[in-house]
């Protein structure tokens, strides 16, 4: 049966672990933190209540 035969086959796992595991987390994390936190604002907008005429 070839699926017990690892050659090339363990070969491929470890190398495709290896990828996903030291090349393509730093290609993702670059996208996630591209912004900067910025501090709150201490404006406050001006709301205005509103005036329902119910009849």
């Amino acid at each position: 049966m070839p699926q017990l035969i690892l050659n090339p086959w363990f070969y491929i796992l470890v190398v495709s672990w290896a990828i996903f595991l030291t090349i393509i987390p730093s290609k993702i994390m670059k996208h996630y933190f591209n912004n900067e936190p910025e501090t709150t604002s201490t404006y406050k907008p001006e709301t205005n209540a509103w005036n329902w005429t119910w009849h």
